[in-house]
């Protein structure tokens, strides 16, 4: 990091560059990543103390860190315009005015054991002159610039010696103008009130516990006619405010959605009361990127890249087995084999937990990394158990099971009646290859396209050599290899391609959920291109079903009698789906395809879903994909499937029934936030 003299700061300011640095005494941290007219301190986040005064103070340093508000700065590393104070208030207190800013005594305590010197006191008071000279400074040239300037000046209190009833933030406002920042003040106040801390309650109040007569809101008001300043408390309920320990999963939520009140905030400031009246909430955060992110991003593909579920999850005997199978006239229980894991999952799980996720500012998009962290983790359990007893708990774990209301999507789309008749035109392995090879070349898909024996799909995408593989000796109707082409190369390779133009590769290693919301957006774009039909939708129900026969009985047997004999599927088509469901030892995966279109179906009446074909995405992460997509931190997707904005008309039987559909994880972010491969 830079370390610049407070002149040499000063003239950088008033040139408009952007930088970071550390003023060359310590005393504060200036970060300008790019002009917005928020500005946000965090004056008391300071612990450092002068060796030279160390010795004379009465005060220990956990007596010191006491009253001190620790963290404060994480709360606004996330925001382009940061000013962090690095000494402690007991050097210099810098919401106090010079006359006073050096402590006597400090809540009840003697501070000193002997007076100051002039050389010691006139030392500090040069830092505090320093810091208010660069701010004024920064909201001149803020002023200049947008007309307008919002500085949040941010602390913390101790709770345990005010009332029960003390609120989660007090706004003091008894130096605001109200009458000309009143909205300002009410949004504030609102905004915080609906921040949500796990098994905490959470309220905002104006002038409850503080009145914001510190000296930071009386320095700019004296200075500046059109700068708004907002004292904001944040009580200590993210540490422990006698040891001074973090709460880190409060800690993690409070940042988050502490991050996006001062986002809205200031978007609504500079809408209300700046020359910049058309703003969007993405135009108060920076478009340059952490180079935390990018390092973290880097060290996580080079550890995880081409750890592809169904490599290790298909078992590599099937031909020899179905032929076992049906010799035995099904009564005999295959034994699958599987791949060997070529990973240390000890060492893979210890270097996932190295990675130094906390040096990410950005709470947002620190919280996604850790969760792909964490699926990562789970997603090894679940690979080391692969044809063990134990696998159908990692499978469990990792993708879930069907709920009720999965089910009962299933067995409503098989009453459905009224299926046409099948389409006599044949496309076999060969022809749809060169089908899916025209359309890839006529939508500018650089892909491979290949037949496999190795599948138990009909076809699948394999991200890491960007190919579709198609199974041999595959035999569809013209209307199923129409559904096929829109389903893996309409959705699975467009944000394989889309992911692999990203800075960064976290897109292609794929986000928690992306099973769900990577089959769901597929379904949605059979539907939706005019190749859906009930045949279709009964083979998605009868996978729910057949999970459900697997997770009850646990016999594959059954499982195939199940389908060939209640359900009438030919004994090809129920001998695949039973070995789709039992696979590995139990994989539920495959009931997430009609749940996944529920949800795709109810998303998309409320919101634009173009932003999850950035890559492997989920559900979970549309707010912040489209943050990153509009501060340019990545690519808004080339390709998406063409019926998204403009959808194929369908039978109204068939509209009735997707409109039927309904996700069975409403409400569980948890199921969104798992992670997997896309098979069709």
């Amino acid at each position: 990091m830079l370390k610049l003299s407070e002149a040499e700061i000063i003239e950088r300011i008033k040139a408009g560059e952007l930088f970071e640095c550390e003023i060359n005494d310590g005393g504060f941290l200036l970060k300008i990543e790019s002009h917005t007219p928020a500005i946000c301190t965090a004056i008391h986040a300071g612990h450092k103390f002068r060796p030279k005064l160390e010795g004379i103070c009465l005060l220990n340093e956990d007596e010191r860190q006491y009253e001190e508000d620790p963290y404060t700065d994480q709360l606004i590393q996330a925001m382009p315009i940061t000013l962090v104070a690095q000494d402690s208030r007991y050097e210099y207190d810098l919401n106090r005015p010079i006359a006073n800013c050096l402590y006597k005594t400090a809540w009840g305590k003697e501070v000193w054991a002997k007076k100051l010197s002039l050389k010691e006191r006139n030392a500090s008071i040069k830092k505090h002159q320093a810091f208010y000279r660069v701010l004024d400074a920064l909201v001149s040239f803020i002023e200049q610039r947008f007309g307008a300037a919002l500085i949040f000046d941010v602390h913390s209190y101790n709770y345990l010696r005010q009332a029960e009833d003390s609120p989660t933030f007090n706004l003091g406002t008894e130096q605001i103008d109200k009458e000309r920042w009143q909205s300002v003040v009410d949004l504030s106040l609102s905004k915080l009130s609906k921040i949500e801390i796990p098994n905490l309650p959470v309220g905002s109040k104006e002038n409850a516990v503080f009145h914001g007569r510190g000296y930071l809101i009386a320095h700019i008001n004296s200075r500046f006619q059109n700068s708004l300043v907002l004292p904001l408390e944040v009580k200590k309920v993210f540490m422990d405010e006698v040891s001074g320990e973090l709460y880190p999963l409060v800690m993690q939520a409070l940042s988050q959605q502490f991050k996006n009140c001062l986002v809205d905030i200031s978007a609504f400031f500079s809408r209300r009361f700046t020359s910049k009246r058309r703003v969007k909430k993405s135009d108060m955060l920076t478009e340059k990127m952490d180079p935390s992110i990018l390092k973290v991003d880097r060290a996580l593909y080079r550890l995880a890249k081409g750890l592809e579920t169904l490599y290790y999850i298909n078992p590599i005997n099937i031909p020899s087995e179905s032929k076992r199978f049906f010799k035995g006239k099904g009564k005999y229980q295959p034994d699958f084999q599987y791949r060997p894991l070529n990973i240390d999952p000890y060492l893979f799980r210890e270097k996932l937990y190295r990675l130094p996720v906390d040096t990410i500012r950005d709470p947002s998009i620190q919280s996604l990394y850790r969760d792909v962290i964490d699926g990562l983790s789970e997603k090894i359990d679940l690979l080391v158990k692969a044809g063990q007893a134990d696998f159908l708990y990692e499978s469990l774990k990792y993708y879930g099971e069907p709920s009720l209301s999965d089910e009962q999507n299933a067995r409503f789309l098989l009453h459905a009646n009224g299926i046409g008749p099948e389409d006599e035109a044949r496309v076999t392995t060969e022809q749809l290859i060169s089908h899916f090879k025209e359309a890839a070349n006529q939508w500018g898909m650089a892909c491979k396209v290949e037949s496999s024996a190795k599948l138990v799909a009909s076809a699948m995408v394999s991200n890491s050599r960007k190919a579709v593989l198609i199974a041999k000796n595959l035999e569809l109707n013209n209307s199923e290899a129409q559904s096929l082409l829109h389903h893996e190369l309409g959705v699975h390779m467009a944000t394989t391609l889309n992911a692999a133009s990203q800075r960064l590769k976290v897109f292609s290693l794929g986000l928690p959920g992306n099973t769900l919301t990577q089959e769901g957006l597929a379904i949605l774009n059979e539907y939706q291109s005019g190749n859906m039909n009930l045949k279709r939708l009964r083979g998605l129900a009868l996978r729910v079903l057949a999970v459900k026969e697997m997770l009850k009985y646990g016999d594959f047997r059954h499982t195939y009698a199940f389908l060939h004999e209640e359900h009438k599927l030919s004994e090809n088509e129920a001998f695949k789906l039973a070995v789709r469901v039992h696979r590995g030892g139990g994989f539920t995966k495959d009931y997430l395809y009609l749940n996944g279109v529920g949800l795709a179906l109810e998303t998309i009446k409320t919101q634009d879903i173009k932003n999850l074909y950035v890559g492997k995405t989920g559900f979970a992460y549309l707010p912040i994909i489209n943050e990153m997509v509009d501060r340019q931190l990545i690519n808004s997707p080339k390709f998406f499937p063409e019926f998204l904005d403009s959808p194929k008309s369908n039978s109204p039987v068939l509209d009735y029934l997707m409109s039927c559909i309904r996700s069975g994880n409403q409400g569980s972010v948890k199921i969104y936030k798992r992670s997997g491969v896309v098979a069709a």
